[in-house]
């Protein structure tokens, strides 16, 4: 039994030395890895405002059409008023009693969703306030998840995107080789919306004036780039089809060898578009992005499938940039840039500078206190200490996290933890040695008297840790991912490291015990 403890032993220690080799190997070159972040390589900060009241808007918009659409399935007449003001949507009706059937319809339609009021002729609809409340938090919680998606689509990795306060996000481009391009991507909204036109000329007035002067309820105008000029279009300001049903993006090439933008739509995306293609047959469709009309092709005939190219004279750059912000998805309310500050890389080096220093001076000190209090078997724990700190860069790496100045403070402070296993362990097998037992009885009755006691304070301490990560941001949660993995390696190490270390030495240099 003991031959094979001992072999066990040594298959643990050679383990340990394979994965200090693999792990080096993950952590070349050392000057790359493991990433570091912003404030140790400089970068920009970015502040981003998201206008809900544009979010609230649209789901205003949407409410609407749904609203339009319900007045058929009850016979009832279509409303002569249809638009959105001051966040309300208002129907006027001929009749008082048509605007009361509606009325009662829409009541038992919205719910709770809806509060709706009947004012003589008119109903008039606005969004409760728990569901308004639901718009806003969503508008920015769902524009963080766009922007990590489409900075990392860009090649901009590793990138810090999280919320503050109610309407800002604070995004962390560290090192980042284009920021005019980041920024770039970052402002736009790319919402994909195709609709059918209704009517077309060379300026709003003209449009304007097939309708009396007045834009109808419910329409919009949008325009074109043609060369030097500009086209108009006029729209529904409600989109059948929006990017938010699209399956994929690529950019690729058209008939004339140029870059478009291939697309296609999700089985729900591609029933619309093929009703859509049906409907204006023979007529132009609008290809909108962010309000502005790319392209306005005639439909000759249905399309079936949900793909087809946007082709806008686009470059190649142009065209990447674009399926990647469509495929990362549109921002559910635009955002506006509130603060942009830039921080060198020279108080980086400094920080790290720092950092290391700190880290070497605490190594002195507890190596110091490891020789004199437990002599060899302190350098041993020592050693363990090295390797703990080292297994932490490891796993780092191969997580591919980010390196930040509080991360070198949880490094620091898991220097201090990781000692402090070896110590619980030390003082434990010299109550055993005291107890007149064999020195190896006394390693494994201080190992396995120790473990509860370890685990019970670690544990602990990555249950904080946890908390931190939930509920903090960027900094906060950069102490919180080293402090957490400095936790596990020290169990790792001080648990089953040093054990197998310990054993290793004993049996190499043919000692009965260690100076302790």
């Amino acid at each position: 039994m003991v031959g094979i403890a001992r072999r066990g032993s040594y298959l643990g220690f050679f383990f340990w030395v394979a994965l200090a080799v693999v792990g080096t190997y993950l952590m070349w070159p050392f000057n790359e890895r493991p990433r570091k972040g912003i404030d140790l390589v400089g970068g920009f900060y970015i502040t981003l405002n998201v206008n809900v009241k544009e979010a609230l808007k649209s789901e205003l918009i949407s409410k609407k059409q749904s609203l339009l659409n319900a007045l058929q399935s009850y016979d009832i007449a279509d409303p002569i008023v249809n638009k959105i003001e001051n966040d309300k949507i208002i129907f006027g009706f001929r009749t008082a009693q048509e605007a009361n059937k509606a009325f009662q319809a829409f009541k038992t339609r919205s719910q709770i969703v809806m509060d709706v009021q009947l004012e003589g002729e008119q109903v008039i609809l606005s969004l409760s306030e728990l569901v308004a409340s639901r718009v806003k938090e969503n508008a920015v919680i769902g524009n963080v998840d766009v922007l990590r998606k489409r900075l990392d689509g860009s090649g901009v990795a590793e990138i810090g995107v999280s919320r503050q306060g109610d309407t800002n996000i604070i995004i962390e481009l560290p090192s980042v080789e284009n920021p005019a391009q980041a920024k770039e991507m970052i402002g736009k909204t790319s919402l994909l919306e195709i609709k059918e036109i209704e009517a077309s000329g060379p300026s709003e007035d003209s449009l304007l004036d097939r309708y009396d002067g007045a834009l109808p309820d419910g329409m919009t105008i949008v325009s074109e780039q043609r060369g030097g000029d500009n086209f108009y279009y006029l729209v529904s300001d409600y989109a059948e089809l929006t990017g938010r049903e699209l399956k994929s993006a690529n950019m690729g090439m058209g008939s004339m060898m140029e870059p478009v933008v291939h697309f296609e739509f999700n089985d729900e995306g591609a029933q619309v578009f093929a009703e859509m293609t049906k409907r204006a047959r023979g007529k132009q469709i609008a290809v909108i992005i962010d309000g502005v009309v790319i392209s306005a092709p005639v439909v000759n005939t249905p399309i079936v499938g949900g793909s087809g190219f946007i082709q806008g004279r686009f470059t190649e750059d142009e065209a990447k940039n674009l399926a990647t912000m469509l495929k990362s998805g549109a921002f559910l309310a635009p955002v506006t840039f509130e603060e942009e500050r830039r921080i060198g890389p020279s108080l980086g080096a400094e920080s790290i500078e720092q950092g290391l220093m700190a880290c070497l001076m605490g190594l002195g000190f507890l190596l110091i206190f490891s020789v004199v209090f437990y002599k060899f078997s302190g350098i041993l724990a020592f050693i363990t200490l090295i390797y703990n700190l080292l297994l932490m860069l490891f796993i780092m790496a191969w997580l591919n996290t980010t390196l930040t100045l509080p991360g070198i403070a949880g490094m620091v402070l898991t220097v201090g933890m990781a000692i402090d296993a070896s110590v619980l362990i030390y003082e434990k097998v010299r109550e055993a040695l005291m107890e007149g037992i064999t020195f190896r009885k006394a390693i494994d009755n201080g190992f396995s008297d120790a473990m509860a006691v370890i685990l019970d304070g670690n544990i602990t301490t990555f249950l904080a840790g946890l908390v931190l990560y939930k509920f903090g941001t960027g900094p906060v949660q950069g102490f919180a991912i080293t402090m957490m993995l400095g936790i596990i390696t020290t169990l790792l190490t001080g648990l089953f490291f040093l054990r197998s270390f310990i054993d290793v030495v004993l049996d190499g240099l043919k000692w009965d015990r260690l100076s302790i």
